[in-house]
């Protein structure tokens, strides 16, 4: 498929007035609860406020939790396995247990509801691989050299084990581990793997919120796409680096009523690429803010097709690519 860049020129006092206009809007807003906290957690170099909230680590790994914000008062932090340990008033160290699988560490403000549930994934490490599967599911052969040297297209060190027990795990408030998973295997087996970067997560997030804001009460977003394994992503023809690979990427479109497809988002009584648009011009809008910029990346939108309704694609590679497809 050819890429076409997509020209921004004379869009930016139209962004600016939808912009205006969506911060006047009674809508989906008022109802919509983005589930946050009073503090926020920072660890892995994010910071979230939300309720859930997904953290990756390897076996026997060690993650750093700092609370930040909130009322004055006492803080505390418990977990169901691993060793944490509190190392200051506001910081812990958690240390993951060394059998791969999902663990739960909780922090609590001085509030009596104020909490934020952390959902530990340890991984399966990659040297478990064999011959391109992974416990009987096939991953294929992430490309021997990172793209331009760069660490964010180094191959994963370790794998989400997903099973009947943990796909329906919230890794945010509005969306839930099965949706990230590889769509080549829609089949009854388990266990499945994917790659998950804890960023994501937090920028659909933030696009669901706005989605309300406009006037769709959508619970969360369609995740047509998220993670491909490197084995499907060459099945389908898509690039060698595709950032699906690294857990970096989703598909997305508002799917407000459950129809399967785009909703009508610019009210002109068509679903097509012009909604997609909408979407993406909003994303932009965000991305633009300051707060947002830690959440920069690759965007492009896409017409519908036979296989698929207009959507857009975001990801979280830290620079930022635009395109039309």
């Amino acid at each position: 498929m050819t890429l076409k860049p997509v020209r921004s020129v004379a869009a930016l006092l139209l962004l600016a007035a939808a912009d205006l206009t969506l911060r006047g809007r009674v809508s989906g807003a008022e109802r919509f609860d983005p589930k946050t906290a009073s503090f926020a957690l920072a660890f892995h170099g994010e910071m979230s406020a939300y309720r859930d909230v997904a953290v990756i680590a390897a076996p026997r790994a060690s993650v750093v939790f700092d609370a930040i914000g909130g009322a004055p008062g006492p803080f505390a932090a418990t977990t169901d396995a691993g060793v944490l340990v509190q190392r200051r008033l506001r910081r812990w160290k958690w240390t993951a247990p060394d059998h791969p699988g999902l663990y739960l560490v909780t922090f609590k403000g001085p509030g009596a509801k104020d909490e934020i549930a952390v959902h530990a994934f340890v991984t399966v490490p990659a040297t478990a691989i064999r011959n391109g599967l992974l416990n009987g599911y096939r991953i294929g052969e992430y490309p021997a050299a990172p793209r331009n040297g760069s660490a964010v297209y180094a191959p994963p060190s370790g794998f989400i084990e997903v099973t009947k027990d943990n796909e329906d795990t919230r890794v945010s408030p509005h969306f839930r581990l099965k949706q990230f998973v590889c769509k080549e295997d829609a089949t009854k087996q388990y266990p499945k793997y994917l790659v998950l970067q804890e960023r994501l997560p937090l920028k659909l997030e933030m696009v669901l919120e706005r989605v309300n804001a406009m006037g769709f009460d959508a619970a969360t977003l369609h995740v047509m796409s998220a993670y491909r394994t490197p084995y499907y992503n060459h099945a389908i023809g898509d690039v060698k680096y595709s950032m699906h690979q690294w857990g970096s990427a989703a598909d997305i479109y508002v799917e407000a009523h459950d129809h399967d497809r785009m909703d009508d988002l610019n009210h002109d009584g068509r679903v097509d690429a012009a909604d997609a648009k909408v979407l993406y011009d909003q994303i932009e809008l965000l991305l633009a803010r300051p707060e947002n910029r830690r959440l920069q990346g690759g965007m492009g939108f896409y017409p519908a097709t036979t296989a698929h309704p207009p959507f857009v694609h975001v990801d979280v590679r830290g620079t930022a690519a635009r395109w039309q497809g």
